[in-house]
């Protein structure tokens, strides 16, 4: 009668070789939150850019003439910023655009304001 499965030999090679594959495919995987924390920071900055455009844009459509002076942390976000996510001081407002930079767990990004 002969018997049918797998030798010894060959179970440990196909888990050495599981081993090799999960040893060099770990680390592409391992720091993902620093690359999603980078993407919130770019997203509420983007969102703080729309929304000076936005908020200059009506201001000039209602009334002609704008003064604006923009104010990262003013910018009304429908629900707040997000955990770990802060805003600081405008700088550079006397060109008609100023920045301010979004920090989210350590990542930053630059929003882009609107003033005059």
């Amino acid at each position: 009668m002969k018997q049918k499965g797998f030798t010894l030999i060959e179970l440990v090679v196909v888990i050495v070789i599981l081993g090799i594959l999960a040893a060099t495919a770990l680390p592409k995987f391992v720091d993902l939150s620093g690359d999603a924390n980078q993407a919130v920071a770019q997203g509420v900055a983007g969102s703080l850019s729309s929304y000076s455009a936005i908020d200059f844009a009506t201001k000039k459509a209602a009334s002609g003439g704008v003064s604006v002076s923009p104010t990262c942390a003013a910018a009304n976000l429908q629900s707040g910023f997000p955990t770990d996510c802060s805003a600081g001081a405008v700088s550079g407002c006397t060109t008609g655009n100023a920045t301010c930079t979004v920090t989210c767990a350590g990542k930053t990004a630059t929003a882009n304001l609107v003033c005059s």
